[in-house]
């Protein structure tokens, strides 16, 4: 059996149950602290839980998209080692709470994330900014183009979808720099979703308009949320964009030092999200796709979304959780 083969049979073994927990503890810390005004204390409990769990894994798991550079984060850092040590190597990419002003605020669609992936097999993004364009499985490849207009890009969904433009739904961060391109969007009589933040959530919605009632994403979010996005894509087919915003020589030269020769590369899914490819996802609010974190009296109920892209496995799991102790 080959390198390959062995680290998919590894994948194998950590689905799916073992995924989910990394996952629904972080979850379940987050919400703990839901609506408390205090983004930084429900952030750093979902790193505490995060990576307790993930050291429980049998990996040699190495963080590429973490929490940031190591001297700006003390755990779940950009190239910290992970796991037991005694299983696959493997990259990891997480945002144990996206959304932590939405958390803070208790508004919909914060998420604790995590994709998994062959070594090698995730981009080596710096922390800054990308421009994005995203959409669900099946339409034709080339339906969006990064390059093209707000206009042409609604204008060749929607004819892909056999609708009207005015059926189409745009989901865009809510901020002063995508004013024109509100405008634009606006101008073709599309619809628009604008989200506060939790930009990984708003990507992800376009796998399933029928539930969630978006169509395209649009827009520059962070970069490692790019990623991550393109890992839940890769793993249900859909199509994806990316440009890296490297608008200063200081942000030209971290990216260098990751390995990016081309700043101006246009990278799609399969090029942020190579290979066999884990994603999972637990609501920590109450969202578009999945239920937030809730608190009985004597259990608490996670609901958490596991893809695999080399199966093209969706898994919903909604989990009563009785034994209070190990929360």
């Amino acid at each position: 059996m080959n390198a390959s083969a062995n680290t998919i049979a590894g994948l194998d073994r950590i689905l799916t149950m073992e995924v989910v927990r990394v996952t629904e503890r972080a979850a379940v810390a987050a919400a703990r602290l839901r609506g408390r005004g205090d983004e930084k204390a429900a952030d750093q409990v979902a790193v505490d839980a995060m990576r307790s769990e993930l050291n429980r894994l049998n990996i040699k798991g190495t963080v590429v998209i973490g929490e940031g550079e190591r001297d700006e984060a003390p755990m779940l850092y950009i190239g910290e080692e992970v796991g037991t040590g005694k299983g696959p190597a493997v990259d990891i990419a997480l945002d144990p709470l996206e959304g932590t002003t939405i958390c803070a605020k208790n508004l919909p669609n914060a998420l604790a994330v995590i994709a998994i992936a062959e070594k090698g097999s995730l981009l080596f993004a710096p922390d800054v900014y990308m421009d994005k364009i995203a959409i669900g499985p099946g339409y034709p490849e080339g339906t969006i183009d990064l390059d093209a207009s707000p206009a042409d890009n609604i204008a060749s969904l929607a004819k892909a979808k056999g609708v009207p433009v005015n059926e189409v739904t745009a989901c865009i961060l809510d901020r002063p720099r995508h004013a024109k391109l509100i405008e634009a969007v606006r101008a073709t009589g599309a619809a628009i979703r604008l989200i506060g933040d939790g930009d990984v959530a708003g990507v992800i919605h376009t796998t399933d308009p029928e539930e969630t009632g978006i169509d395209i994403y649009i827009g520059s979010g962070g970069a490692p949320e790019g990623v991550l996005a393109a890992a839940a894509l890769r793993c249900t087919g859909g199509q994806m964009q990316g440009r890296l915003i490297l608008d200063t020589p200081e942000k030209v030269e971290r990216a260098a030092k990751m390995g990016i020769a081309d700043p101006n590369k246009v990278y799609r899914v399969d090029e942020m999200a190579r290979g066999d490819v884990l994603f999972a996802a637990t609501g920590v609010t109450d969202g578009n796709m999945l239920a937030g974190v809730k608190f009985g009296r004597n259990y608490i109920t996670t609901d958490t979304i596991v893809l695999r892209s080399s199966s093209r496995t969706v898994r919903e799991i909604k989990a009563r959780h009785q034994d209070l102790d190990k929360f």
